[in-house]
């Protein structure tokens, strides 16, 4: 699952583009992998940053929620013997496959890859006809079961919050009158109603099914959820001196990083309008910049690494804090379990 889409608002995912690790060397020096270090990457995917944390000397633990990326990074396992253990699972369950003493580094790369963009029949791309489905996992609730199950009002908010599509109550009105017709199957019967409710303008940079396309990709797999309880579990499951690495790709993710960083980081509660309650020891002490993003060069050579942000933190002594949900401040969505065939 590791995002090499660019993540945001472009066209990307159209077509097929070489899996190229994004921010690779300034994911390599946040997290320092050398021999003797047990790094877990969290987002395998094609095995980029693995590979390349391998190449370095570090052990690697990996997971990925794909079981298409498990089976073709099997190559990958026969190749370092010993140094690398794929698994799968979702990254929210990291500290699950931690070993007893912490580790000393994590890297999550959010988001939807090349891979799965490239195969229509995963169902993620707007331009490829094929199943409606785009779970990571492929198993559970579908996009074609929530385009279809799910009432006018919850449609318009997954649109609205996910996807930050302003067309948002046109489009799904649109989908409630079709689908009393016929059902949603494919990719392109989705794409085909956008296009004719919302029609591309001339000045439109992205095509007008993208974001509608982000909101299902990223409820059916509950992404934002997902990295939630990750960098929860990532508190949990760091030693000391342990290095957390965060690459995201669109302002809803990068938001939620900001904000994990922000309330670890030991600063006072209150307000301007409040006194200062108390102080917090910080479990997570920033890593250079607050936040790195791609050079001009690699965003030239690669598109998709044009809306990367890196944010990055070292694990502190302090004991991790509980996993308090409130301080991302998600929107209350409909239910996935609901929504099921």
């Amino acid at each position: 699952m590791v995002a090499n889409s660019g993540g945001g608002l472009t066209d990307a995912g159209g077509g097929p583009v070489r899996h190229i690790p994004v921010l690779l060397s300034e994911v390599l020096e946040a997290l320092a992998p050398a021999p003797g270090k047990v790094i877990l990457d969290g987002t395998f995917g094609a095995g980029g940053y693995t590979s390349a944390m391998l190449a370095a000397g570090a052990d690697v633990i990996a997971l990925d929620r794909d079981p298409t990326a498990i089976a073709a990074g099997q190559a990958i396992v026969e190749a370092h013997a010993g140094h690398l253990k794929l698994i799968q699972s979702q990254f929210s369950q990291l500290a699950d496959h931690a070993p007893e003493g912490g580790l000393d580094g994590i890297v999550l790369d959010i988001g939807v890859s090349s891979m799965q963009i490239d195969e229509a029949e995963r169902g993620f791309s707007f331009n490829k006809s094929g199943p409606l489905d785009m779970r990571m996992s492929a198993s559970g609730v579908s996009a074609a079961d929530v385009v279809n199950r799910a009432k006018l009002a919850d449609l318009i908010r997954i649109f609205v919050f996910l996807g930050e599509e302003k067309q948002a109550p046109r489009i799904a009105h649109a989908i409630e009158k079709r689908r009393a017709e016929a059902p949603f199957v494919t990719t392109r019967d989705l794409a085909g109603l956008i296009e004719i409710v919302t029609p591309r303008k001339a000045k439109d940079k992205i095509h007008p099914a993208t974001r509608v396309f982000q909101a299902l990709r990223i409820f059916v797999n509950d992404e934002l959820g997902e990295l939630a309880q990750a960098l929860f579990a990532a508190e949990r499951a760091l030693k000391p001196g342990g290095r957390l690495v965060v690459v995201t790709f669109h302002s809803l993710e990068d938001r939620i990083v900001k904000k994990f960083f922000a309330d670890r980081s030991g600063r006072a509660v209150g307000s301007r309008h409040m006194p200062i309650v108390h102080e917090r020891p910080a479990t997570f002490e920033p890593i250079g910049k607050s936040m790195v993003s791609a050079s001009d060069a690699e965003a030239e050579a690669n598109p998709r690494a044009r809306s990367a942000k890196l944010r990055a933190g070292v694990r502190t002594s302090a004991p991790a804090e509980a996993a308090d949900l409130s301080i991302f401040d998600l929107p209350n969505l409909a239910s996935l379990g609901k929504l099921g065939g």
